[in-house]
């Protein structure tokens, strides 16, 4: 640990690993170390022996307290050819208790290559995204080099959009006339008063106001309305044929 990372600190809560009450000291040595402040991982573990050794790291209690750590556990008992109940209750099995030092302590002269590394890349990135800004920039800028001449365009384009309307609005009107006055001149054309023009007149029969067509439909003495094309009379029959 002091060669991967000499500023780290370890904290040390030393326990029997074998023999009678060894599995109760290791219990309580996990609970002890999840109520002190400040640490990141527990490895619990030994250096190799026997069966008969190793026992401890078998026991009930002893996987019951690594299963409730709130701290991460690393089991590292024994060396690489042991296996302890403790290895499969804990979060992480290492071979020996070397290995699980380099498992949990990276080297620091790794982590500050990769720190100078990621450093180069977010300066490349950010140099790239401030030319791209830049160049956005400057087409932006050769874009409102003169904004008064786009103003100017589009005035001018306005001017042409108006005289073309009025152009589009006086020829709606004229042809507007134009039917007016062709559909004016048919409705004359049937209109009785042009036929009164031509020296017709209209009888209507009163007071019914029924306009008489036939000269059956009158009566000695029936009252009639004629209607000239200028004027009306109110006449009454004497007499029909």
């Amino acid at each position: 640990m002091r060669d991967r990372y000499a500023d780290r600190r370890v904290v040390i809560r030393p326990v029997r690993v074998q023999g009678e009450g060894a599995a109760k000291e290791i219990a309580e040595a996990i609970a002890d170390l999840n109520c002190f402040a400040g640490v990141d991982a527990i490895i619990v573990g030994r250096g190799g022996g026997s069966l008969e050794d190793l026992w401890a790291f078998n026991e009930e209690i002893v996987a019951r307290a690594i299963y409730a750590s709130k701290i991460p556990v690393v089991s590292a008992v024994g060396h690489e050819i042991d296996f302890t109940i403790a290895d499969f209750v804990a979060d992480h099995r290492a071979p020996t208790p070397t290995a699980a030092a380099e498992f949990i302590l990276p080297c620091k002269r790794d982590l500050l290559e990769q720190i100078q590394v990621l450093e180069l890349q977010l300066l490349k990135e950010m140099e790239f995204k401030l030319e791209t800004a830049t160049e956005n920039l400057n087409a932006l800028l050769k874009r409102l080099t003169d904004p008064g001449r786009k103003l100017r365009e589009n005035q001018q384009r306005l001017d042409e959009l108006s005289i073309d309307l009025l152009r589009r609005f006086q020829e709606c009107v004229r042809q507007s006339k134009n039917s007016l006055a062709e559909l004016g001149g048919r409705l004359s054309a049937l209109s009785p008063l042009a036929v009164l023009e031509r020296g017709y007149a209209i009888a209507h029969k009163l007071p019914e106001e029924r306009i008489v067509k036939s000269a059956a439909a009158l009566q000695g003495g029936d009252l009639i309305r004629i209607t000239f094309a200028e004027g009306q009379s109110f006449c009454r029959v004497e007499e029909k044929k």
